[in-house]
């Protein structure tokens, strides 16, 4: 039997099927071994459409063989295909590699919950993804982030508590600002599916609340995804949040709700009203310009390891944003390819802080002076990711920042501006990495390790295959750029 055609909806029936399962599994070990399985098939999936996507073809999905807009449609093409390879990848490799970290953090007994929880944001992240249905995008961005606030809550770390009451309250007004422009989109137009909205709304004769839904929508997804200055849940919900879990929920998170925001934006309004184009332009590139800097400023003087890197991706996300704000096909090619290469830096980076967390568990720079000692490789790692994530040529994190500077020297009079933003923030970038180089390598250590050996070897094997990765993909950078440049003509294949 051909699965193929089915494997938009096994992305999804599988993770969520496999969560309530994962639950019965009290020896030790088998729910961290049930989760990573599925972790990985679910990675298999997603990496078998992302090929077929990258020759040309695309997934569509009608459940129960009801067309849309009666039924419920999934479809995948090619930004769906990368993002997918991006979530199922965090969570496959963060899952291999966290079990000696798990253990060390969360009691025996409710492990089987928690990975079950890991699954049921798996699920809902790749449903959004998936989603070919305004409504059905909400009802799995609140699977996905119920969930988070579980795994986010759930280590030792009691500072996560009021960080997840911050997140809840954030991420609930992001959910509702989205579903309320759903709905007014909904009064106007009479369907949910994406792809009939785009052909209905040209008929609507009032399009003022089509406007309002677009503001609503588009505030509410930027909630989601931590665009400056909607960003103040995201540092604290890093910093205190088991290691593993940092690892996956940066990878990957905010890029989802990236991809929600870009994709409806451009298929469903900026085909439809007059002007829009600029008007997205407008709200998003301040926005990003300010994120980019002011991010960049904050992690320079940061002094924990993780909030500063949490710090870094609100920038980062600045970056994605900014080459979506152009509006033209080299823009948002960039702002694909920065998805991709962010979630392999500073998945790199988020691994290589839970290796040291094995000997050093006060994670200010301050306490980790001279580590690079007893942990060369670990921080031989960070060095890697780091020179990825400033953008250094060789890494993936460079491909995507000259394509963000191609794409900037081509918006005209303002060109300098973005030219020299971008170039003034990687140097920043490179003062807060050197941070912690230094730290690990040329200062005096102030504390003991507590042991004098590196991580388990699992967990320092995974993280050295994301920092190849990076080099990889800085010198081969087909397969995403691929995905990219397809999505881009793909997305303003509906605004053109």
């Amino acid at each position: 039997m051909d699965l193929t055609p089915h494997l938009p909806a096994l992305q999804v029936i599988v993770p969520m099927l496999a969560a309530p399962l994962i639950l019965l599994l009290q020896p030790r070990g088998l729910a961290w071994a049930g989760a990573t399985l599925v972790a990985i098939f679910s990675f298999f999936i997603a990496l078998t459409m992302a090929v077929a996507v990258s020759k040309g073809a695309h997934f569509g999905y009608d459940m129960g063989g009801w067309t849309a807009p009666y039924g419920i449609e999934l479809y995948v093409g090619a930004f769906g295909a990368l993002v997918l390879v991006i979530v199922t990848g965090a969570a496959a490799l963060s899952l291999l590699a966290a079990r000696a970290s798990i253990d060390s953090q969360i009691e025996l007994e409710r492990q089987p919950l928690f990975y079950s929880a890991w699954l049921l944001v798996l699920a809902g992240l790749v449903g959004i993804v998936v989603s070919a249905d305004a409504f059905n995008i909400f009802v799995f961005m609140e699977i996905s982030s119920l969930a988070s606030y579980v795994l986010i809550a759930g280590g030792p770390d009691r500072r996560a508590l009021p960080s997840v009451f911050k997140y809840l309250i954030m991420g609930t007004i992001g959910a509702t600002f989205y579903l309320i422009g759903v709905g007014m989109v909904y009064m106007m137009t009479g369907t949910l599916n994406l792809a009939d909205m785009e052909s209905r709304i040209g008929g609507v004769t009032d399009i003022n609340p089509i406007l309002v839904a677009a503001g609503f929508i588009t505030i509410g997804l930027a909630l989601k995804a931590a665009v400056f200055p909607l960003h103040v849940w995201l540092p604290n919900a890093y910093t205190h949040a088991p290691h593993m879990i940092t690892v996956f929920l940066a990878a990957c998170a905010t890029k989802v709700a990236i991809y929600v925001l870009i994709r409806f934006d451009f298929v469903v309004f900026q085909a439809n009203l007059s002007g829009h184009q600029l008007q997205f332009s407008l709200f998003l590139m301040p926005l990003a310009l300010l994120g980019i800097m002011v991010a960049s400023a904050v992690a320079m003087f940061e002094g924990n390891l993780k909030r500063l890197l949490g710090t870094s991706s609100v920038a980062q996300i600045g970056y994605i944003m900014l080459g979506a704000s152009f509006v033209t096909e080299a823009g948002l090619i960039a702002s694909a390819a920065h998805l991709f290469n962010h979630a392999l830096a500073k998945g790199g980076l988020f691994l290589a802080v839970a290796c040291l967390a094995y000997q050093y568990k006060d994670l200010r720079l301050a306490q980790l002076a001279g580590a690079a000692k007893t942990m060369p490789y670990t921080a031989a790692a960070m060095v890697v990711c780091g020179l990825s994530l400033i953008g250094v040529p060789g890494t993936a994190g460079f491909i995507s920042k000259w394509l963000l500077l191609s794409a900037a020297m081509d918006e005209g009079r303002f060109a300098w501006l973005l030219v020299a933003v971008i170039l003034i923030s990687s140097l920043m970038a490179l003062v807060y990495v050197w941070r912690i180089v230094e730290t690990l390598y040329f200062k005096q250590a102030v504390a003991e390790a507590q042991s004098p050996k590196e991580a388990p070897g699992v967990l320092l094997l995974v993280t050295w295959v994301v920092a190849l990765a990076n080099i990889g993909f800085g010198l081969f950078p087909q397969f995403p750029l691929s995905l990219s440049s397809a999505a881009a003509k793909l997305l303003l294949g509906h605004v053109l």
